[in-house]
């Protein structure tokens, strides 16, 4: 039955039984105080009150003794008064300790006192109007019964103040019980709390704790693995671990699927190119030669030369995507030597001089001094300038602006880099295609091949180098190219 219990469900049973236990230990302790003390109050309110009583009763009646007898010596009358004033506070008295009485025999005591005080004033009256009237014969002999009822009376009050004597002792005993009921119940509460947290204990240390050390284990890494602190923040660390690598993992993955996936499209662009490059260019060579002769050779009205234009211009484009599949498909051996990229960019800007006022962009270039000298290939870095700028000309049909800064970066102690940044103020990349640009075949153009940037990240890759792309929609276009400087030095 407990084992079909599940752990939380444990846990919260053991601390709801100490809570129980502690919650039940309090309240009979709370009890036993109010018990404990309602003991003090009836041996200080009454008892001992009613032992006061019974000791003033019994002094009350002692003082009444021997008036008679110094009246009869020498007739005062004071002795009379002061007898009616002690009989008096006898009264008050033994009216006190009747109220005061709890118990049958107490009751039953206090009222033979007073029918045998009664007895004894009438017979103590006689005998004072027998000394009045001067029978003094009779009233000594009445004095001397009167006497043995005096002493009869003080007998019963002092078994009366004896009564209350046993009642004090009993309500010591009776508290001195309760207290020690008291210490049994605490001592049980103290024991049974013991054994709950005991077990509590053990639920902790050998269902959670063990393991939760013996899952840190499995889990981590590392095997020195510090297992003396917190083990939860221990545990949280290494199932971090655990989901960092199989992040990384799938991150692994992920590359090897798309490297995999660009093998097979590079596969199929290569047996592609292969037989375009023998299938279509070569017939699309001799088909632009005839026109060019024909062209030569003919008069051809405007409208005519103009149909022979386009006809050429749509020829150089077939062979531009041609050679653009060759490229990515089979790239060339790359044929460094140190050079300033400042050098490369000044090439391709005057090479692409008339396209740039064809495309009415302006197109500046902010430089303090030359870059440092790289290790490049001149032709396939100026290729990737023209690309980048031609894609940003295209962006910008009715025209535009754009910036191409250099600068050095990076720490003087470590290798330096150069940086080509080309910014243009065209409409922007929207967000959904940032992450594609580079991937070989993504295009936005209804006319584009999408393998331009691919041999552009390529080439710059090759290069030891890298391009980033940050654009944002209606705000331009940023491409920075950074390259490592030879040397590392200025």
């Amino acid at each position: 039955m407990w084992s079909r219990i599940s752990l939380k469900n444990r846990i919260y049973i053991h601390l709801a039984a100490i809570f129980l236990v502690t919650f039940s230990g309090a309240a009979v302790m709370v009890w036993y105080s109010y018990s404990i003390e309602g003991v003090l109050t009836t041996i200080t309110e009454k008892n001992l009150v009613a032992f006061q009583s019974a000791e003033s009763l019994e002094i009350a009646l002692v003082n009444q003794k021997g008036f008679v007898s110094y009246y009869f010596l020498d007739g005062n009358p004071d002795w009379l008064v002061q007898l009616k004033e002690y009989r008096r506070i006898f009264s008050e008295q033994l009216g006190r300790a009747e109220v005061l009485a709890h118990s049958t025999e107490q009751r039953e005591t206090i009222a033979r006192i007073a029918e045998e005080y009664d007895h004894y004033i009438r017979d103590k009256d006689n005998v004072i109007d027998f000394y009045k009237s001067g029978q003094i014969q009779f009233g000594s002999k009445l004095h001397q019964e009167v006497r043995s009822r005096f002493f009869n009376i003080l007998q019963m009050c002092e078994k009366y103040k004896q009564e209350q004597t046993r009642s004090i002792m009993e309500a010591k005993r009776s508290a001195l019980i309760e207290a020690a009921r008291l210490r049994d119940t605490a001592m049980a509460v103290i024991v049974t709390h013991i054994l709950l947290v005991g077990l509590l204990i053990y639920l902790l240390v050998f269902q959670i704790l063990n393991p939760l050390r013996a899952l840190i284990m499995e889990a981590s890494r590392s095997e020195d693995i510090e297992l003396s602190g917190n083990v939860v923040t221990t545990l949280s660390k290494s199932v971090r671990g655990l989901i960092e690598d199989v992040g990384q993992t799938q991150e692994a993955l992920e590359k090897s699927r798309e490297n995999l996936l660009q093998a097979e499209k590079m596969a199929m662009v290569g047996k592609l190119a292969a037989g375009m490059a023998h299938s279509v260019r070569n017939p699309f060579t001799s088909v632009k030669m005839r026109l060019f002769s024909l062209n030569r050779s003919l008069e051809l009205s405007g409208t005519q030369k103009e149909d022979f234009e386009v006809i050429s211009e749509e020829i150089d484009h077939i062979d531009t995507i041609v050679q653009n599949f060759l490229e990515f498909s089979r790239p060339p051996r790359l044929k460094m030597q140190p050079i300033s990229p400042s050098t490369v960019v000044d090439t391709a800007m005057r090479l692409l001089h008339y396209r740039l006022e064809s495309y009415h962009v302006e197109a500046t270039v902010h430089r303090e001094k030359l870059l440092p000298t790289v290790d490049a290939d001149p032709d396939q870095l100026k290729e990737v300038l023209v690309n980048l700028i031609v894609n940003a000309c295209e962006a910008m049909s009715g025209g535009g602006t754009i910036d191409i800064h250099e600068r050095v970066t990076g720490n003087p102690s470590d290798r330096l880099l150069a940086e080509i940044r080309i910014i243009d103020n065209g409409p922007g990349i929207p967000p959904s295609a940032i992450k594609k640009v580079f991937d070989p075949f993504f295009t936005t153009k209804e006319d584009g091949t999408g393998l331009g940037l691919s041999i552009v990240e390529r080439i710059i890759r090759e290069h030891g180098g890298s391009v980033d792309l940050f654009s944002h929609e209606n705000q331009g276009t940023t491409f920075t190219i950074t390259l490592p400087t030879k040397g590392g030095g200025l």
